[in-house]
């Protein structure tokens, strides 16, 4: 289990390998963790400008791997990775909570900008509860909510957290998601394992005030009922305001990797997990898929192909015959590759190989989520070729959730390419309801099949982009055609380029 909370960057990747051979679409995301600057920014000391350099270049590197989306973590602790009028600039971005980026600058508007120029997606992480990860060594705003409302707050450990119990946490809460959705462009707020917190042994969570003033009428031998009863409120609340704001933006949950272990429950999985979903964080996901509260969910199953306790085989199948019509991608482990690591599984990339080869033998599993970006920087055991080489060798386009109404997207028009000095530049006018743009690339002969994710020559939400006019884009030997992509990622029918000299 994940003990950090982080800015996810998470890139989502669809199957890019032969139509004939492998589906088009799957997930294949990254996680970019903030927290003590773990993935970006790199040091919370960094000018805007190379906050803004290190964040093109994780962006560019997700190009490089051929993923599609990122998953940004812009609450870690009741602060904030952008502009807001609620809750204060967190302390991992300029290094003291409450201080603003300078120069000025939006850090989740920058990324939803470059994200878009690159035809990646952007989904976005918060933290529900925690407000304060260390209430020893952080030092808050004395305008963060944990000041301005103590009375809302409990702490366990080292960590202070809003009480899931009290009514004033699920609606401050909603209040921020709702402000995020409508003044953003994103594609999905994202929540991962941090519910009610992993437990300490020997320590019961102190939340006797609110179970008495909030009972609900659940019995004190219900408590743990009521826990989940609490965190059930708060999904379905965050879900029906995302929904009632733009019906398109997703709401996912990335959990621990069980739901609940065989032995206390015959639905669970054949596993001896020491901790449990449903059990120990009171997040009972199965509900929220079968009552269509959650649009995906993204189980972190950390765990190589054969271990005892938690083989990841049991548990991918096991959460691919549990999705409930919710789209289902695995979260996995690159930061446990190491020449050196304890289990011999993680001493090669091909541990990861394995695990997505297996997900794409089940339907229902529709990509990849990848803890964590910086992994991406240091290419452990020759992940990113033997990814490229394997799996990864074409661009992927994010898949559609079914789950979420769909919008179409009008054809583009005027798709035009000129040539001259060297370069080619392809322009085109955008319809309605459009996100980004992909172009295909086929040879002249070449029958045109858009469903080949080999013929996919570059995603983007620009208008125009120029290219180095050579032997591998030349118009005279090639023909190029471009479609449209919606904000619930349905594709347009392809539209010819005219070629003007």
């Amino acid at each position: 289990m994940r003990r950090l909370v982080c800015l996810y960057l998470i890139l989502f990747t669809a199957l890019n390998l032969s139509a004939v051979k492998y589906p088009k679409r799957e997930m294949r995301a990254v996680w970019i963790a903030t927290i003590a600057n773990i993935d970006w920014p790199s040091s919370a000391n960094l000018s805007s400008s190379a906050q803004q350099k290190e964040f093109i270049e994780l962006l560019d590197l997700c190009k490089v791997y051929n993923l599609n989306t990122v998953v940004f973590q812009i609450r870690p602790a009741a602060d904030a990775f952008y502009a807001s009028e609620i809750e204060p600039w967190s302390q991992w971005l300029t290094g003291k909570q409450g201080k603003s980026p300078e120069p000025f600058y939006d850090p989740l508007k920058f990324a939803s900008l470059e994200c878009r120029k690159r035809g990646i997606d952007l989904h976005v992480w918060i933290n529900p509860y925690r407000a304060v990860s260390d209430v020893t060594n952080n030092r808050t705003a004395s305008d963060h909510i944990s000041n301005t409302h103590p009375d809302w707050f409990v702490t366990y450990g080292k960590t202070k957290l809003f009480d899931p119990g009290l009514p004033q946490t699920r609606n401050y809460v909603t209040s921020i998601v709702c402000d995020i959705v409508r003044r953003y462009d994103i594609d999905a707020i994202h929540m991962d394992d941090y519910f009610y917190p992993y437990r300490i042994s020997g320590v019961e969570f102190p939340d006797d005030s609110s179970f008495s003033m909030y009972p609900r009428g659940y019995k004190p031998e219900e408590r743990n009922e009521w826990r989940r009863h609490n965190v059930d409120l708060i999904i379905r609340q965050l879900h029906d305001s995302i929904k009632a704001i733009k019906p398109w933006v997703q709401f996912g949950i990335s959990p621990f990797g069980v739901w609940r272990n065989v032995d206390k429950d015959p639905a669970g999985s054949k596993t001896k997990a020491g901790q449990t979903n449903y059990d120990d964080l009171y997040a009972d996901i199965l509900k929220w898929e079968k009552n269509q509260w959650i649009d995906y969910v993204t189980p972190q199953v950390y765990w190589e192909i054969g271990k005892e306790i938690a083989d990841y085989k049991i548990i991918a199948q096991w959460w691919s015959q549990n999705t409930y019509g919710a789209q289902l991608y695995i979260g996995q482990a690159l930061y446990k590759l190491d020449p050196e690591a304890k289990e011999q599984s993680w001493r090669s990339a091909d541990e990861i190989v394995n695990q997505v080869t297996l997900n794409r033998s089940h339907a229902t599993i529709s990509g990849s989520m990848y803890y964590s970006a910086k992994f991406l920087r240091k290419n452990p055991l020759e992940l990113q070729q033997k990814l490229l080489d394997r799996l990864y060798r074409f661009p992927a386009l994010t898949p559609v959730n079914e789950r979420v109404d769909p919008l179409i997207s009008q054809e583009p028009s005027n798709a035009v390419i000129q040539i001259g000095e060297g370069q080619i530049h392809f322009s085109w006018q955008k319809g309605g309801n459009t996100k980004s743009f992909v172009i295909y690339q086929f040879k002249k002969l070449q029958r045109k099949n858009t469903k080949n994710p080999a013929r996919i020559f570059y995603a983007t939400s620009d208008n125009s982009i120029t290219f180095k006019c050579d032997e591998y884009t030349d118009p005279r030997h090639f023909k190029y055609f471009i479609t449209a992509i919606s904000q619930t990622n349905s594709e347009s029918k392809p539209v010819p380029f005219s070629k003007i000299q």
